[in-house]
């Protein structure tokens, strides 16, 4: 339940400037550089935070290899990991109006999204791997009686992290919980508009007992410390949620240094599917509003592409333009908002712009399409609804990562799977029917790492989350996470 008093207390709260955590320290950069942190709120500048530099990553890099190097995390049973990392979660919780709020000043995404998707998610992921790392066995393999086959499990070492700017907290929590349960040392860089409430929580690491130089924070430019990191001959594992283009980048910095792993998960252009026997239309209408417009669209599976079945399309769509326009866009620390502001100006203008390409073409813009509240100095976005478009679209094929949906209508069962099928992502789905045979083909046939059936949204931290074709690889959440984050060693003994 939000605490409303609590809440407009925190409103116009003073924000510390943001340091980095190195070795169990807060620490200046290097350069005495700092980067202004502006509100999407208002547009106003809400503190600042440490600019990182190539000298600040290597320290904290160097710090994070001596703590995994020494045993002081590594080493520990899992028993005394998991008492450290459940106290964290308890820290967390107590501080859990405070880092919400603190995290919508930061990124924008409405406080009733905030509180349960951010400090409530990372404290229920948290507590998941805690609890799951003492129950993660090693094998003995079925060998010949004169030989003992045992598969150990053990730590990667270093681990770097770089978490984008819609969800840090919960994201975050997904790197960050089962790469230090299972042992290994962590350097972590948030995204530069959203660093703080990573700052804060990392400050609670230590507080709980997490050894210093075992979760290290480096704040500033991805083009100098994300460089750092990908360039770095010490980091074992990287892992990585956001564009592509990054994503690429960091491969091909894995390939001029030590060949580290990398773990992308590089968002999505997701087709929620409607069909005409879907069993609940009402309930179709809401949720796919949700799916799109919560959180201004930054939502990595978000459902941005709407395929309606032509008899029910035109339908379908009046009644969703409907109800989006009855959606409240607005201040997001007001919790009767649906959707709160864009993460910065050149995320709204970027969204602006491929409205207005579509428009251009003559594409038909239901509803929305424009800025709004300007005179707050905010970055606010109408929920946007685009009709009339064609598979081949940029709207339609690209990621917006913005409140636009682009609605196409289709005919077929295999004429859905196709258009669905036909961007270069493979993140997320959805698909209403109440055929319980047609929406087993089509969790089979879309090509997805999850596929909603008659919801859109939800699943929790026991089931993997991951992507493929050019959504990326790995997965986060579940026991599969450990994968990323445990090395197999094989003892071969002759008995």
């Amino acid at each position: 339940m939000l605490d409303q008093t609590r809440i407009e207390a925190l409103r116009n709260s003073a924000v510390p400037p943001a340091l980095h955590i190195i070795d169990g320290e807060r620490r200046a950069a290097s350069d005495g550089g700092t980067m202004d942190v502006l509100s999407p709120l208002d547009g106003r500048v809400l503190t600042t935070m440490a600019r990182g530099t190539k000298e600040d990553t290597e320290a904290a890099i160097a710090a994070a290899r001596r703590a995994f190097d020494d045993g002081r995390w590594s080493s520990l049973p899992p028993a005394r990991r998991k008492a450290v990392m459940l106290k964290w979660a308890d820290l967390i919780e107590a501080e859990k109006t405070e880092l919400a709020v603190l995290g919508t000043r930061n990124n924008g995404t409405e406080i009733g999204m905030a509180i349960n998707a951010e400090p409530g998610s990372a404290i229920a992921t948290i507590r998941y791997y805690a609890e799951a790392i003492d129950k993660i066995y090693g094998e003995i393999a079925p060998t010949d009686p004169a030989i003992l086959g045992l598969v150990h499990r053990e730590p990667v070492g270093v681990v770097g992290a770089i978490v984008p700017w819609n969800f840090p907290l919960m994201i975050g929590a997904w790197k960050l919980a089962p790469a230090l349960a299972a042992g290994n040392s962590v350097v972590l860089k948030p995204a530069e508009t959203a660093s703080l409430t990573l700052v804060r929580i990392a400050e609670l690491a230590l507080e709980a007992g997490m050894p210093p130089g075992v979760l290290n924070v480096v704040t500033g430019k991805g083009t100098v410390v994300g460089e750092a990191m990908g360039l770095s001959m010490d980091i074992d594992v990287l892992v990585f949620t956001g564009s592509g283009p990054v994503g690429r980048r960091l491969m091909e910095y894995s390939a001029r240094s030590n060949l580290k792993r990398v773990f992308l998960e590089l968002g999505g252009k997701s087709p929620n599917i409607v069909f005409a026997d879907a069993p609940n239309m009402a309930e179709a209408v809401k949720v796919t509003a949700s799916a799109i417009f919560r959180n201004s669209g930054q939502v990595c599976v978000a459902g941005s592409r709407l395929l309606v079945e032509r008899s029910i399309h035109d339908r379908f769509v009046e009644d969703l333009a409907a109800f989006t326009e009855t959606m409240k866009v607005g201040d997001p620390l007001d919790p009767s908002t649906t959707a709160g502001a864009v993460n910065s100006l050149r995320q709204l203008e970027q969204d602006l712009g491929f409205v207005e390409e579509a428009r251009a073409l003559g594409r038909d813009i239901r509803t929305g399409g424009h800025r709004i509240l300007e005179e707050t100095g905010g970055y606010y976005m109408a929920p946007t609804i685009v009709t009339g478009l064609t598979p081949e679209d940029r709207i339609v094929r690209e990621e917006v990562f913005g409140p636009v949906l682009g609605v196409i209508p289709f005919d077929t069962e295999e004429e859905a799977i196709a258009i669905a099928n036909s961007t270069d992502y493979g993140l997320a789905a959805g698909v209403w029917t109440a055929d319980l045979g047609r929406a087993h083909r089509m969790i089979r046939a879309i090509k997805a790492g999850v596929v909603h059936v008659n919801t859109y949204g939800g699943p929790d931290v026991t089931v993997p989350l991951g992507g493929v074709k050019q959504s990326g690889n790995g997965h986060d959440k579940s026991l599969h996470a450990f994968d990323k984050y445990l090395d197999l060693k094989t003892a071969w003994i002759k008995l």
